[in-house]
């Protein structure tokens, strides 16, 4: 990795020193209930390790899309009583980080303290990357980690701009192991190395696609997208999904994938989405005029499975049908399971956020792959090729 990490760091230097931490503590909350906790403990290494070497620590995060001003339903103070729990001690709450009240406050934590800023969107000057907005973020501290990957393909006050302006400013725990993972498995992957992509729209994985042709030998397609495919192929896909305006890309994409690009063979169709509703696994040349495939069939999975199992190196991003409902979770689960067994068998496996990740989750995997990222858009832009500007920004390795 090119960037300096807070590894990299002296620890004996960091005693008594206040370091602004940008997490990704972006976790869904209903009525003050934290429903998926999975993003508070991802950021808690960093955390401890800090406190372990005495200093106060400054946790800057967004929660939401509160339209650059304040709204009590995004309010990070339940995330605050979280924190207290899972790290046993009390956390200081700063309604308003940008103020020179919540500067002095930071000032007067104790060594191994820990402070959490309200939701960074309720400045208009965070998603604008504004200057005046991070030098105000900035004033909170005397060093700057970024360990949100779920956030560094924004170019936004907290993680991008106060980069530039609080030194040093390096990569955590967290964000080290995100991008060692995913650029080992781009830039020097064992193989056989195979992608799996889902979920409903191509037009979405379009660049993910394209990059990934050159360098992996299989890319497997499920999910909605793979209707798509079928309607480039002169296929009936019913009232599946299928986006009209990328059928004669996907016709390209046959074409220039040959044998690397494996769709499913069979699927499985009903009249309509719902919990229990009567299903058909049908070939993918028989999908019904009055039905949509919901999920790929058992003879996919078992294709794909298999094909799988023989890799050295697999990325996943993207369900292979309508997980969330009942009995079209079939194909996701059966390549959950695929993943956990590669891995099992000396395979570097990593599942690229998003509903992937809930998926490998929900079957209780998640401890079986090698590495689950925390940020779907950003890993998806990273594998993409693309520069993550709250990377670009930190300091380079020396």
């Amino acid at each position: 990795m090119s960037k300096r990490t807070l590894a990299q760091l002296d620890a004996s230097h960091l005693d008594g020193q206040r370091v602004v931490v940008r997490v990704d503590l972006n976790v869904p909350i209903a009525d003050g209930v934290i429903g998926d906790d999975t993003r508070i403990r991802a950021s808690l290494p960093t955390i401890r390790f800090l406190r372990e070497h005495g200093a106060r620590v400054v946790l800057l995060s967004h929660l939401g899309r509160p339209k650059g001003k304040p709204d009590p339903v995004f309010s990070l103070k339940p995330v605050a009583r979280e924190l207290e729990k899972q790290l046993g001690i009390p956390v200081t709450f700063l309604p308003d980080p940008a103020s020179e009240a919540a500067a002095a406050e930071v000032r007067h934590l104790p060594r191994g303290g820990v402070a959490l800023a309200e939701n960074t969107r309720f400045y208009p000057g965070e998603e604008a990357n504004d200057r005046a907005l991070a030098a105000r973020f900035a004033a909170l501290g005397d060093i700057y980690v970024n360990d949100a990957f779920g956030s560094a393909h924004r170019a936004h006050a907290s993680t991008e701009a106060i980069a530039h302006q609080l030194k040093p400013a390096v990569a955590g725990f967290l964000l080290e192991r995100e991008l060692r993972f995913l650029g080992d498995a781009v830039g020097q992957p064992a193989r056989p190395f195979v992608a799996i992509l889902g979920g409903a729209k191509i037009s979405g994985k379009i660049d993910l696609i394209e990059a990934l042709l050159p360098k992996v030998d299989k890319i497997l397609i499920g999910g909605a997208m793979a209707c798509t495919f079928f309607r480039a192929m002169g296929l009936e896909t019913g009232k599946s999904l299928v986006e009209e305006d990328r059928v004669e890309m996907a016709k390209r994409l046959i074409d220039t994938a040959g044998d690397k690009l494996v769709l499913p063979t069979d699927a499985v169709v009903a009249g309509r989405l719902e919990a229990g509703v009567a299903t058909r696994v049908v070939k993918r040349d028989a999908i019904p005029a009055d039905q949509a495939m919901f999920d790929i069939g058992p003879a996919s999975v078992e294709h794909f499975a298999a094909i799988i199992r023989e890799a050295r190196t697999v990325i996943w991003n993207g369900p292979m049908g309508v997980f969330e409902t009942p009995p079209f979770d079939a194909g996701t689960l059966g390549v959950a399971h695929a993943m956990a067994a590669a891995t099992d068998a000396g395979a570097v496996t990593i599942i690229g956020g998003g509903d992937s990740a809930a998926a490998v989750a929900a079957a209780g995997l998640d401890d079986r792959v090698s590495h689950v990222s925390t940020g779907g858009g950003a890993s998806l832009e990273f594998l993409e090729g693309k520069p993550l500007p709250g990377v670009a920004a930190l300091d380079d390795a020396s």
